[in-house]
């Protein structure tokens, strides 16, 4: 079975809290690679997900870091035609401009499961043609 690694990164505070928007972006991942799971397997394909804390430290270094989805190394934006945005956030982020994603017109804080498991199949797709002979 090939793998289609997937990333998720989020700031994680030192009380081991996470901000509204990492937090839904979170449950939507998870329902994404469920759906992906099931997708790709009759193809010989399995979705991995691995989570990333960052610490404060490194979210105050580089905010447009956290809520940021890897697949296969790239991030979504990249397998979508997408663009990296920023917007104000919460408490927990203070006065720091939280990564977006910009797509169709549209701004999206959380990023949606449907977008997340588009994203997935693109990619799975294009791993799945270069393993192809040619």
């Amino acid at each position: 079975m090939k793998v289609l690694p997937m990333t998720w990164q989020r700031l994680v505070n030192d009380a081991g809290q996470t901000c509204p928007r990492c937090r839904d972006t979170g449950s939507e991942v998870q329902a994404a690679v469920e759906r992906l799971r099931q997708a790709l397997a009759p193809l010989g394909v399995e979705p991995q997900l691995q989570t990333q804390e960052l610490s404060e430290a490194t979210f105050l270094a580089e905010p447009v870091v956290s809520n940021r989805i890897l697949i296969n190394g790239e991030p979504i934006e990249h397998w979508l035609g997408a663009q990296t945005g920023t917007s104000p956030c919460c408490e927990q982020c203070g006065d720091n401009e939280c990564r977006t994603l910009a797509m169709d017109g549209q701004t999206y804080e959380v990023i949606p499961q449907a977008l997340i498991v588009r994203a997935g199949l693109i990619a799975a797709t294009r791993m799945l043609d270069s393993t192809l002979p040619s």
